[in-house]
């Protein structure tokens, strides 16, 4: 009668040990299992010391110098304002990427007009998809209002925008607004553009 006792308990003692084991583990890829081999053979002189934690490094993203080859990258843009140009550097967002595009087809040419003595502000006649937050703005910055205008500043104001981006040097900036109504002309910048594809 012990023998088949003994039997019974170890089975079930086999049992409970596997069934814990499948439900709170989950099986390791062979890649896996052999890292975690790697580190408990590591001669490290404080191996057998240190408490049986094991650590794994988070995986490192395998990419080549060519993983951005599918996105086209625009960094800076032109501002064409009468015979002054203006180079600004972009902000990265979805309504920047569609002005790009729509930068990529031809110029964008829009008609501004002065309001409150701190911005030019015009129609892009399209919207664009926006990301406002509160914003205050400073001279040089380009905002979009809206979802379809386009903001230009020579002062500070704050308001709602979604940022676009903003003017590197604002030496002539001011003078080359001035204080009527300016016809801008954005386009993509011709040196140092980047266009990957």
């Amino acid at each position: 009668m012990k023998p088949k006792y003994v039997q019974m308990v170890s089975g079930f003692i086999v049992l409970a040990m596997l069934l814990a084991g499948c439900s709170g583990q989950q099986a390791l890829s062979n890649s896996e299992a052999g890292q975690l081999d790697d580190e408990k053979s590591s001669d490290s002189p404080d191996s057998s010391d240190s408490p049986n934690i094991q650590q794994t490094e988070p995986p490192v993203s395998q990419t080549d110098d060519n993983s951005d080859s599918e996105e086209n990258i625009v960094e800076k843009i032109t501002l064409q304002i009468g015979e002054s140009s203006f180079t600004a550097t972009l902000e990265s967002n979805d309504a920047v990427d569609t002005f790009v595009d729509m930068m990529r087809e031809e110029p964008v040419v829009i008609q501004m007009s002065d309001y409150s003595g701190f911005e030019k502000v015009g129609s892009l006649g399209t919207n664009l998809p926006t990301s406002n937050s509160q914003t205050t703005t400073s001279a040089g910055d380009i905002v979009l209002y809206n979802g379809n205008q386009i903001v230009i500043f020579y002062g500070s104001n704050t308001w709602s925008y979604t940022r676009l981006g903003k003017i590197d040097d604002l030496s002539g900036w001011e003078d080359a607004l001035g204080s009527g109504d300016v016809t801008v002309t954005f386009s993509p910048e011709d040196c140092g553009l980047k266009i990957k594809s």
